[in-house]
């Protein structure tokens, strides 16, 4: 399923500036499309000049379901800070960064 075929639980016209200028993530649909919080974030080295290198996820996904590519897609992290305005105090965290979110409480720095 494409991107733009899915139905996303946050309408586009709600997006609002909250996480501006940080480039491209990836992000599971268990966040776009089933409205979960993040509960995993990393960062990994970017591809290129648009890449921000965070990836999110709820953390619940198995690897099975992310095999699947049309589980996940590549969004501004903008859009992920809308879902879920958390992770906007970390997004300036360096490569090699994740956070988890344990029993539904705070994202926490766990490397």
């Amino acid at each position: 399923m494409t991107p733009s075929a899915k139905k996303f639980a946050l309408d586009k016209e709600l997006i609002k500036p909250l996480a501006k200028g940080f480039g491209g993530c990836i992000a599971s649909d268990r966040i776009l499309v089933d409205g979960c919080r993040v509960g995993y974030m990393y960062r990994q080295a970017p591809v290129d000049e648009v890449d921000s290198g965070w990836c999110f996820l709820a953390g619940d996904e198995s690897d099975d379901y992310m095999a699947n590519n049309a589980n996940h897609g590549v969004y501004d992290v903008n859009t992920i800070a809308n879902y879920d305005p958390d992770i906007v105090p970390y997004l300036d965290y360096e490569t090699g960064s994740a956070f988890e979110r344990r029993n539904g409480g705070p994202l926490q720095l766990i490397r």
